[in-house]
């Protein structure tokens, strides 16, 4: 699996953007990562970051319907990831210079 593959997309929730102010950043993974993996997947995505640790949780798929029509929602991984105090920050939204 490819460092680059590892990470998915960041989680934008009111929650995850309050843990922004405390070094806490939120990102959907794949769901064969382990911890070591997303560590250094996020140390190379990112430059000058240096995380200290990562928690995951493994989100179950979750019954849905549309009519008469019963499914589920596919299985996910999200990591939170806290960066060490001397560490660069994330720049999830990067606002272009005019």
């Amino acid at each position: 699996m490819n460092l680059y593959d590892v990470i998915k997309k960041p989680v934008i929730t009111e929650k995850s953007m309050l843990d922004l102010e405390a070094g806490k950043y939120t990102f959907e993974v794949d769901t064969r990562a382990h911890k070591l993996l997303i560590k250094q997947a996020i140390e190379a995505a990112f430059e000058g970051v240096k995380v200290a640790s990562v928690n995951t949780v493994s989100v179950k798929p979750k019954a849905k319907r549309v009519g008469r029509y019963r499914g589920f929602t596919s299985k996910t991984k999200k990591a939170i990831v806290t960066l060490a105090a001397d560490s660069k920050a994330i720049e999830l939204f990067a606002a272009e210079a005019e």
